[in-house]
């Protein structure tokens, strides 16, 4: 008897690296991407793929958005024009949706430097926003992940990271291999309920997030 895939609702599955997520999702045997977007026309390419979409916009309600929906990744950004409308209270929104919604994980891309934003004047804002959906996810009551990778890049994915609950230090990290622990992070009880850091490293996902 074959198990059911879990429906997993990408939010920000427009972006560079939701993209990417949702061909890791694409190709899984057990999992189903459902592509959170915005936009009408931008539901046309993941449809041609097969894709299953949902227009929402994280600045309104999305209580719709979570018909059948198993787990959640939160990979949506503003790229800095709209970090509090976006970053944080749609992120917010998204939880407080999912929470209604008895979904059973939250992944959420989080960021190195939310649990002290003032170290970076230029990044503050961000970090700041990043800081209080981490903190409205974590008080919530849902089973959680939050991944705070370092900088990001274009770089190709060696699917090796390091990953610590605080690495004392700063890196960068391929986008693929940020994709990559998000999906990883979907599963039960992997890194249930945990914050931790990742930047490129030595260590193969899978294995790195059950020692972190």
């Amino acid at each position: 008897m074959t198990k059911e895939k879990e429906n997993i609702l990408i939010a920000g599955a427009n972006g560079s690296t939701g993209k990417i997520i949702v061909q890791l999702l694409q190709n899984s045997s057990v999992y189903r991407p459902i592509a959170m977007v915005r936009k009408e026309d931008q539901k046309v390419q993941f449809e041609k793929d097969g894709v299953t979409t949902v227009l929402a916009d994280l600045e309104n309600d999305v209580s719709h958005a979570f018909d059948k929906v198993d787990k959640v990744i939160f990979a949506a950004g503003s790229k800095g024009k709209n970090v509090f409308g976006v970053d944080q209270e749609g992120a917010k929104r998204l939880i407080d949706a999912g929470l209604k919604a008895q979904i059973k994980k939250y992944v959420m891309l989080s960021s190195i430097g939310a649990d002290k934003p003032s170290i970076s004047n230029e990044l503050e804002d961000y970090l700041k926003a990043k800081q209080n959906a981490d903190e409205h996810l974590r008080a919530s009551g849902l089973d959680y992940t939050i991944v705070r990778p370092g900088q990001l890049t274009d770089h190709s994915g060696s699917g090796k990271i390091q990953a610590q609950e605080k690495l004392g230090k700063y890196g960068e990290i391929a986008r693929a291999d940020v994709a990559k622990t998000l999906v990883e992070a979907l599963g039960d009880g992997i890194m249930q309920n945990e914050v931790f850091e990742i930047i490129a490293g030595e260590t193969p996902i899978e294995k790195a997030l059950t020692h972190a």
